[in-house]
């Protein structure tokens, strides 16, 4: 069979054509950047599609050619400078089930969420709901599938969150939240299968939920107890100090990062995510795992540990170089100026020494805001540790003394350059 499928490398996407791969099926992997997926199952057909783009039934139809079925993985959490919940789940979506219903492309399997037809708080869940009812409303055998929260060994938004609150010995408690039915993500990828066969049930919405109802710091405690760690203390955040934290995450969406913690989150947190498991269990036979039977099946590693400990160590780290070489070439653009072309003119640069300045000053603000902006940060944090470098080199050969100086300026490059490369190691979300 082959498959087409939509968010082929976020979370549920990713799973689902690694296991329909390793099941001999032949498959389309749509996703926006496709580079390191493609090395990495190379089995699939792999398509750089932006899908908010996608809006006209005739820009799918190409992609679809013996095409068998179709299974919708793609979600964006929130609108930033890179993502459109409307463009993703209403307008690119919604042209793919049209299309299908063009070419009688009769199986298509949604993943939606849960919750959203009971209360549609946000953007993300008024636009699931909306692609909801526009494939309900198609000629096709459509299944929706509204998965709670899902936990895996993968992680990568919440489910990487709750590593990383984990780690904390002071757990902070986020007020008004919801209870949740965390489910597995093998359960959910199980399902997707299920629906799949060709003798599978259609025209159905199915809530995915796990059999535990757990506060998001029961969750945290369960991941905490898994990685081998005491009880933590509980600390409740107050409401200001979160608004703040989520309007934080928020800034740094539009820079084009994709932080757990946003404006979205905050309220879907307080809606919860709960449902009835029973019908999921009387239709397909698949009996969900609850969490702690999921983390009892398979030890924590210390790549677990590494990842949790360094999650939270993220932002710190390319807030920490953002503002360095921020405030740096501010320093030498002003109260710094006449220190920095005193040495620069120690170092032979004659007349130039204020033009060499005013461009490192330059180039180093625009490094830290580099930095800061995703699409950038990978190139800024190589044009920092190349600069890094050459200051180091250069001040070695021009003013060897700046190793011996008291507050060692060029000793401290060194960790610098170490903090850079750990900057690139962790910056990849996914």
């Amino acid at each position: 069979m082959r498959v087409l499928v939509t968010g082929a490398t976020g979370l549920i996407g990713g799973a689902v054509v690694a296991r329909l791969i390793g099941l001999g099926h032949e498959i389309v992997a749509v996703a926006r950047r496709t580079g390191r997926a493609r090395r990495s199952m190379p089995a699939a057909r792999w398509l750089a599609l932006d899908i908010a783009a996608m809006a006209d039934a005739q820009d799918w139809l190409p992609h679809l050619a013996g095409v068998d079925a179709v299974v919708n993985c793609a979600g964006v959490l929130q609108d930033s400078a890179r993502d459109s919940t409307r463009g993703v789940h209403v307008d690119g979506i919604g042209a793919l089930f049209a299309a299908c219903e063009r070419i009688e492309l009769r199986r298509v399997v949604q993943v939606s969420a849960i919750g959203v037809e009971r209360q549609a708080p946000t953007a993300f869940s008024r636009t699931k709901l909306e692609a909801d009812r526009a494939l309900i409303e198609r000629d096709l055998d459509w299944v929706i599938l509204r998965p709670s929260v899902v936990l895996g060994p993968a992680a990568y938004g919440g489910s990487a969150l709750f590593r990383g609150l984990a780690v904390l010995p002071v757990l902070p408690v986020i007020p008004d939240a919801g209870p949740l039915q965390a489910v597995q993500l093998d359960d959910v990828v199980a399902t997707v299968l299920f629906f799949l066969e060709p003798r599978a049930p259609s025209r159905v919405a199915l809530d995915l939920a796990g059999p535990d109802r757990l506060s998001f710091a029961d969750i945290i405690r369960q991941y905490r107890r898994w990685l081998g760690w005491d009880e933590p203390r509980l600390l409740r955040v107050p409401g200001p100090l979160a608004a703040l934290l989520f309007w934080l995450g928020d800034a740094a969406g539009w820079l084009g990062w994709r932080p757990p913690l946003r404006t979205t989150a905050r309220h879907e947190i307080r809606r919860g995510a709960v449902g009835d498991p029973r019908p999921w269990i009387e239709l397909t036979g698949i009996v969900p795992r609850s969490l702690s039977a999921a983390l009892a099946s398979r030890p924590a590693s210390v790549q677990e540990r590494w990842f949790a400990g360094l999650y939270l160590l993220k932002p710190a780290v390319f807030i920490v170089l953002s503002l360095f070489w921020i405030v740096t070439g501010a320093l030498s653009l002003g109260p710094a100026y006449w220190a920095g072309l005193q040495l620069v003119e120690q170092a032979g640069a004659g007349s130039l020494g204020g033009m060499l300045v005013l461009a490192g000053g330059i180039a180093d603000i625009a490094i830290g805001i580099g930095i800061a902006v995703r699409r950038t940060s990978r190139l800024a944090l190589w044009a920092a540790f190349a600069v890094s470098l050459f200051y180091l080199i250069a001040a070695t050969l021009t003013l060897p003394l700046l190793w011996t100086d008291p507050l060692g300026p060029l000793v401290k490059v060194a960790p610098i350059l170490v903090l850079n490369l750990v900057a690139l190691a962790i910056l990849e979300d996914r």
